[in-house]
């Protein structure tokens, strides 16, 4: 059976208004679906976030699907890196994500810093998916075009740039989620 695991973003939770809309559509189509409610999502912490997903993630097969928005996909690629060698799952989805940001605070800074700092083995995450595809927005504050580039190179993803969605906190649906992972 088809299951999804769902991985909100910094300051977020899983009643975003996109996630609620994926899960119900998932739903309807026959598919397990997993949302979490990360811990401390004012403050991610990097081991924090990747244990909790080993903890919950617990059938990561050939039809398992991640869904990650912002730190969320960076958690979901750091969790892959770490998988048994021969596992190997369907396919990410991630939702403005990034690598390098823009537009911080000082304060915020201080939290991004380990996750721009400590920098994700690609290689490793594509021993478990070649089915990447990452969704953008044309004005989001936080994530630069650059971005669009870095994810096409170094995980072969596919590129979706919607207009005008900023860093997709108030998309209701994102369409192109679904189709993903048809």
């Amino acid at each position: 059976m088809k299951h999804v695991y769902i991985i909100h973003g910094w300051g977020f939770d899983s009643k975003m208004p996109w996630i609620v809309w994926l899960e119900g559509e998932l739903k309807k189509r026959g598919v397990e679906v997993h949302s979490f409610d990360m811990p401390n999502t004012d403050n991610p912490k990097i081991e924090e976030w990747v244990k909790y997903l080993e903890k919950n993630a617990k059938d990561t097969d050939a039809e398992t699907y991640f869904v990650g928005h912002s730190i969320g996909s960076q958690t979901i690629m750091r969790f892959l890196e770490k998988l048994h060698k021969h596992t190997k799952v369907a396919g990410c989805v991630f939702i403005a994500p990034w690598l390098d940001l823009i537009g911080l605070e000082s304060e915020e800074l201080e939290i991004a810093h380990p996750w721009l700092d400590n920098k994700i083995n690609f290689e490793r995450v594509l021993d478990h998916t070649g089915n990447i595809t990452c969704i953008f927005s044309t004005n989001d504050k936080y994530v630069s075009r650059d971005e669009w580039d870095k994810f096409k190179k170094n995980l072969k993803a596919k590129v979706i740039v919607k207009k005008d969605q900023n860093h997709f906190e108030v998309a209701v649906e994102i369409p192109e989620v679904l189709e993903a992972i048809k």
